[in-house]
């Protein structure tokens, strides 16, 4: 379906980096990210939680290296992974080389944080003779000793002063490959930060807002910071962070991009709260509805609603829709028209048929529509 003109996010223009093999800025799609929880020592674990991740879309993986026992084993954990792995380090630069000798398609690393310029010197090298980009990593909870001082707390301004700081330490080295993000779990400040950088520099921006909380309450701030920046046009990519499995983060985190129209993954199902009028079970439909169609990667639209009144209309702005008929069937649109009707009894096989059979439609129509672009090209 195509874009209402009050739908249109114009992005913020930005210089393009690259995450391993997956470009960030520069207008390529924003990407997702989470972070693993385990021991990054123990390789195992690790790997079986960046594969659930890749399950559910993930673009880039962040893993923290705190102490060598996790750099010696992060070159099996990128070995293992599809996506790209970032190496989350703070204050030890020798944990950044050995990050980069490993095979990390990133270095989170603030460089002012690190020592002498001779250490900076060492890390920019690294990251060069191994292909690694960076990302500045400002965050209200641990800014500098001297800009506390000079603004008495956190505010935008210390954040954006931070990370103007550490990039030009970067640029003087001319390694110019690194994103930044000036988190903080303050949702006003967070807000304020990136609009500030965005207007102060060109480098792709992460978005994120940090120790957001527990799933609800913290996807809840998350969409509200995140929200109104990607509305904006700010944000190259995102993580959400919770207090929660990395699967949720992903899954809150593409949510997030479908509901603003800049990212296409999936079902996207719309659906009633439910209320007296319902003619079948609309919320259990859901949460089964969901669980079963997690697999199809196509973007498409399903509708499920309980009755008549608001039905129709969803149906028509939607691939696939269900409306509640009343006496035990209910009415299923195809492509916004009225097609047939279906009884209780098998509704959600039903419409899991349909969908995955117009998944595989819009597939063939894209693959031909790609094909006939690259003969024209030809």
């Amino acid at each position: 379906m195509s874009v209402r003109p009050y739908r249109d996010i114009q992005r913020r223009q930005s210089r393009q980096i690259h995450v391993g093999n997956v470009p960030v800025g520069g207008g390529a799609p924003i990407t997702v990210q989470t972070m693993t929880n385990t021991l990054t020592s123990d390789p195992g674990a690790t790997i079986d939680q960046i594969r659930q991740a890749e399950a559910a879309g993930v673009d880039i993986v962040r893993v923290s290296c705190p102490d060598q026992e996790s750099t010696a084993a992060l070159k099996a954990i990128v070995k293992a992974s599809a996506v790209p792995i970032v190496a989350d380090i703070h204050f030890h630069y020798r944990r950044a080389i050995e990050a980069a000798e490993a095979g990390a398609a990133c270095l989170r690393i603030n460089p002012g944080n690190i020592g002498s310029a001779a250490r900076v010197k060492e890390v920019v090298q690294a990251a060069k003779d191994h292909g690694c980009s960076m990302r500045i990593g400002v965050n209200a909870g641990s800014l500098e000793k001297h800009l506390l001082e000079r603004y008495g707390e956190p505010c935008p301004e210390a954040l954006i002063e931070s990370a103007l700081e550490h990039a030009r330490i970067l640029e003087d080295h001319d390694f110019r490959e690194f994103k930044i993000s000036v988190k903080a779990s303050d949702v006003f400040l967070a807000v304020a930060a990136y609009q500030g950088l965005a207007e102060a520099c060109d480098y792709p921006l992460h978005l994120g807002i940090t120790e957001a909380g527990g799933l609800r309450a913290g996807t809840v701030k998350s969409a509200i910071g995140m929200g109104s920046l990607l509305w904006a046009g700010i944000g190259d990519t995102i993580r959400v962070s919770l207090s929660a499995d990395p699967v949720e983060e992903v899954k809150v985190g593409f949510d997030m991009l479908k509901s603003l129209g800049l990212r296409h993954r999936g079902v996207s199902v719309i659906s009633c709260p439910s209320c007296a009028r319902q003619q079948f079970d609309v919320i259990k439909t859901v949460t089964v509805l969901e669980e079963r169609l997690a697999h199809i990667m196509t973007p498409m639209t399903v509708s499920v609603i309980g009755c008549v009144v608001n039905g129709p209309g969803e149906a028509r702005e939607t691939d696939i829709g269900v409306t509640g008929g009343g006496k035990g069937t209910h009415m299923v649109y195809v492509a916004g028209l009225p097609d047939h009707r279906i009884h209780d009894v098998n509704l959600v096989d039903h419409l899991v048929e349909q969908i995955e059979a117009k998944a595989k439609i819009i597939e063939a129509e894209r693959a031909e529509a790609e094909a006939a672009a690259l003969s024209a090209a030809e």
